[in-house]
């Protein structure tokens, strides 16, 4: 069924669509829409789950982590400083290889206090050993949503999907909803391998000494790394039940004797796109790359994406201070790990939701040079007159 739909209540009706069992979160801008949606749905009952209104983010991670573990099949979303209290449940719900799944509704850091989107919340727990989908579309929402819950089952990782605040949870787009029925027969019934049973006694998330620790670290890497393909056979598998795809990994635009690849994640691609179709009718060789999967990081299917660039610009909407942007950092290594010395610009921008125009786009991929940057520099502001100024 299409619907026109906010982007946070078409989340909601995804979710509604995996069944639920607990629903816990705390609202906070721009997450808010999503969780009031879904208790919406349950107070009418729509949704046949426990919805709980958490004292905090830290609870609401909390409730989730024990509701898994309990074999519920659980919900969460968050954004920013939300996102960031619930950092130590987070490495816990991660450590314990639960699938949890959970909504980022990307928003600033502060101080200062900012509720528009970049990237820096979610790219803050890149280490935390979550999967990470970042979407362009609330279509795309819709559907790793559904993705997610079958990929964190499998796995036995949690998944965060992370989409933008406000460009997307607030934006009116039109969607293609699923019926009950095709993503019950997509998801298969609920199942958590080391479900809390007091008929089999056992420890979930215990203590460890020096002698196993490192071997738990290594089963998560491990996990990460296998998920890889399974993510991308789980987009593919969607693509021929529902007729959508997004690439799994990765989703190039125009790579074909492209000698300048313009990288991102994000909402920020739809224009990255329009500016490559200009820059293409202009006669210029260049391409676009979404990175749509950023944890487990696809080292292999960039360097296969990129191997016959000659110019790679990264666009950033997060940064790490002092070090300078690190998707650009992990693309270089990647590439240089293969041997590829392929020069790999980090252009940041974005930030706090200042806009990154076709303008400010084209600007970049003319302005740029190919020296290296040690941090990366900022992108230049848009003007009020439609130009690019330079801040």
């Amino acid at each position: 069924m299409r619907k026109l739909l906010e982007g946070s209540h078409a989340v909601a009706e995804a979710v509604r669509l995996c069944r639920p069992q607990v629903v816990a979160a705390y609202p906070i801008t721009p997450q808010t829409h999503i969780i009031e949606r879904l208790a919406q749905q349950v107070a009418d009952g729509e949704l046949a789950a426990e919805f709980i209104s958490a004292e905090s983010e830290f609870g609401a991670a909390s409730l989730v982590l024990g509701a898994v573990a309990a074999g519920a099949q659980a919900f969460t979303a968050t954004a920013s400083q939300g996102l960031l209290l619930m950092t130590e449940v987070l490495y816990n719900i991660a450590g314990m290889r639960l699938p949890v799944v959970m909504v980022c509704a990307n928003r600033a850091l502060g101080a200062p206090i900012n509720i528009f989107c970049d990237h820096q919340d979610s790219m803050a727990l890149r280490d935390a050993g979550w999967i990470q989908i970042y979407v362009e579309s609330n279509q795309e929402a819709v559907d790793s949503l559904i993705q997610a819950y079958r990929l964190a089952e499998t796995c036995e990782l949690p998944v965060m999907i992370c989409m933008d605040g406000f460009l997307l949870t607030h934006t009116f787009e039109p969607v293609t909803l699923p019926t009950q029925s095709a993503v019950d027969e997509y998801l298969p019934a609920f199942r958590f391998s080391r479900t809390l049973d007091p008929a089999r006694p056992m420890t979930l998330g215990g203590g460890s000494e020096a002698d196993n620790y490192q071997e738990y670290r290594v089963a998560q890497q491990e996990a990460m790394e296998n998920a890889e393909t399974v993510i991308e056979a789980f987009d593919a598998e969607f693509s021929e039940q529902f007729g959508r795809s997004y690439g799994g990994l990765l989703q190039g635009y125009r790579l074909d004797g492209a000698q300048t690849v313009l990288l991102g994640l994000g909402s920020l691609m739809g224009t990255v796109r329009d500016v490559v179709d200009t820059l293409r009718d202009e006669g210029e060789a260049v391409g676009a790359l979404r990175l749509r999967c950023f944890r487990p990081f696809p080292a292999q299917s960039l360097v296969q994406s990129l191997s016959t660039a000659q110019r790679i610009i990264v666009l950033e909407k997060a940064f790490s201070v002092g070090a300078g942007g690190m998707v650009a950092a992990e693309v270089r290594a990647a590439l240089q790990q293969a041997g590829i010395m392929t020069p790999v610009e980090s252009v940041i921008g974005g930030l706090g939701g200042r806009d990154l125009t076709a303008d400010v786009i084209q600007a970049i991929f003319q302005g740029t040079t190919t020296e290296p940057f040690r941090v990366g520099r900022f992108a230049p502001d848009p003007v009020e007159e439609g130009g690019v100024g330079h801040g």
